[in-house]
C-alpha cells in the first residue's frame, strides 16, 4: 500500500470510528438514561445498566482508535497538543476544539465511573452529568470535522442519533414519569 492509500485507509479508519463512537455514545446516553428511570421496562434495570456500561466501554474505545489513526494520518495534521488542548489544532481549529472538548468531557465521565466508589455518589453524578454536554459536542464535531457532514448517510445517522436521545429525554422528563411525579405530589401538598 503506498503512501496516499494508506493516507486515504487512515483518513476513513479515522472517520468511521468517529461516526461509529457517536452512534455507540448515543446507545450509551439512551441507556443511562434508561437505566436511571425507575420505570418497568422490558428490560430489568441491571441489564439496562450493563448495556450502558458497555456501550461506554465500546466508545471509549472507537475514540481511541478515531485519535490515534488520525495522529498516524500525516494528511489529518492532528498533534498531540490538539487531543488535550481545545482549539489549538492547525485545521479546522473551532471543530477540532469540539473534539477535544468532546474527548476532555469524555475522560472526566469514564474516570469518574471508574472511581465511583472513591467519589460517593453525590460527585459521581455530578461528574456523569456531563455526558449530556458530552454528546452533542461530539455530535456537532462529527458534522462540522468531517468531510462527510453535508451527506445524506451522515445526516442520517445523526438525525437518528438525535431522535433517539431526545426521545429518551422526552420521556424521562414527561410529568407523568416516576420520580418527577413524586416530586410534583410533595410540592402541591
Amino acid at each position: 500500500m503506498g503512501h496516499s492509500a494508506m493516507t486515504e485507509a487512515l483518513w476513513a479508519f479515522g472517520r468511521g470510528s468517529g461516526i461509529a463512537a457517536v452512534a455507540v455514545l448515543t446507545v450509551a446516553v439512551v441507556a443511562g438514561i434508561a437505566a436511571r428511570s425507575g420505570r418497568a421496562i422490558t428490560l430489568p434495570r441491571t441489564a439496562i445498566a450493563d448495556l450502558h456500561r458497555g456501550a461506554s466501554l465500546i466508545a471509549c474505545t472507537l475514540v481511541g482508535i478515531h485519535v490515534l489513526s488520525l495522529l498516524a494520518d500525516p494528511d489529518a495534521q492532528l498533534r498531540l497538543i490538539d487531543i488535550v488542548v481545545p482549539f489549538a489544532a492547525n485545521y479546522r481549529p473551532m471543530w477540532m476544539g469540539l473534539g477535544t472538548v468532546a474527548v476532555d468531557l469524555f475522560i472526566a465521565v469514564v474516570v469518574s465511573a471508574l472511581l465511583r466508589h472513591r467519589l460517593g455518589p453525590r460527585t459521581f453524578r455530578l461528574i456523569h452529568w456531563a455526558a449530556y454536554g458530552l454528546w452533542p459536542v461530539a455530535l456537532i464535531h462529527a458534522l462540522g470535522t468531517g468531510t462527510d457532514a453535508a451527506r445524506p448517510w451522515l445526516l442520517t445517522v445523526a438525525g437518528a442519533c438525535i431522535l433517539a436521545v431526545a426521545a429518551a429525554v422526552t420521556w424521562r422528563t414527561a410529568s407523568n414519569f416516576t420520580e418527577f411525579g413524586r416530586i410534583q405530589r410533595r410540592s402541591a401538598r
